[in-house]
């Protein structure tokens, strides 16, 4: 392919909290992936574990540099020679917090970015489910975009999909690409996966790339899968169901910027004053 054309893969998963178990499952489809042809492969959010209550998560979770499963991931990104988005992981900062940290690593299976969560996912659903993700997570204060061979790609985590600001920041960064790792829940992603996922993309002519955990999980969570590829016409180019697995597509990033040149809404944002 053309340097400014590859092909990348999602990685879906139903992660309980049994770490090695988690990582053995995302590694094999992983190498699934890259035998397909993905140069670029992407997985969920929560891919090394999702615990049972916040209790278990703070046991669970361990430092950056203690983190098993960032090691097994950065050893089979350097043994496949891949770029490798690792959704997130729950990454220890103190006794009682984590980052909910999403991973860039390279062919070399070093860390070319890394972004902790910025937006927390603090909710009550009408359906009586309830969230309080600040419990255990703090919240990350810095947007991250990277370069990639073929472009330059703005990192994101889930709940962030709701906040068209942080999308708006990374696309005039230069981001032509974004990653939305996810774990929506049945809820929220039956009513507003799909139709937030494309809005993103089209705001900002830019692909996104969006792997999810889907179905149900040891820990009784449901999540809502369709992991998605979108064009930055608002096309989806790959959907997958909601069982584990792995959706693929070839990406032209030729394609932003006819899009752009059709919509050039990038150049027309103005400052403005709020309402009084």
């Amino acid at each position: 392919m053309s340097s400014r054309k590859f092909r990348a893969a999602c990685v879906q998963l139903r992660c309980g909290d049994d770490i090695a178990d988690n990582v053995r499952a995302a590694s094999n489809l992983i190498r699934e992936a890259q035998r397909a042809g993905a140069q670029f492969v992407a997985t969920p959010e929560n891919t090394s574990f999702m615990a049972a209550d916040a209790g278990a998560k703070l046991e669970l979770a361990r430092s950056e540099k203690d983190d098993l499963a960032l090691a097994a991931f950065s050893t089979v990104a350097e043994e496949l020679r891949l770029w490798l988005l690792i959704g997130s992981l729950a990454i220890k900062v103190t006794e009682d917090k984590t980052a909910n940290r999403s991973y860039l690593l390279g062919p070399d299976g070093r860390i070319a970015a890394c972004y902790d969560k910025i937006h927390l996912f603090d909710v009550n659903l009408p359906d009586g489910e309830s969230y309080r993700e600040s419990n255990t997570v703090g919240p990350g204060a810095q947007s991250v975009a990277a370069d990639l061979p073929w472009a330059r790609i703005g990192l994101s985590v889930c709940y962030d999909l709701r906040f068209p600001h942080l999308y708006r920041t990374l696309a005039k960064s230069g981001a032509e690409i974004f990653s939305i790792p996810s774990a929506f829940t049945e809820t929220t992603g039956k009513a507003h996966w799909h139709v937030l996922l494309r809005a993103r993309a089209i705001e900002n002519g830019c692909f996104v790339i969006a792997p999810a955990q889907g179905g149900k999980h040891a820990n009784g969570r449901s999540t809502y899968g369709h992991s998605m590829i979108v064009g930055p016409w608002g096309d989806i180019l790959a959907e997958a169901g909601t069982e584990p697995g792995f959706i693929i597509a070839d990406i032209d990033l030729e394609h932003v910027a006819a899009v752009r040149g059709r919509v050039p809404s990038l150049q027309h944002d103005r400052p403005f004053s709020a309402p009084v």
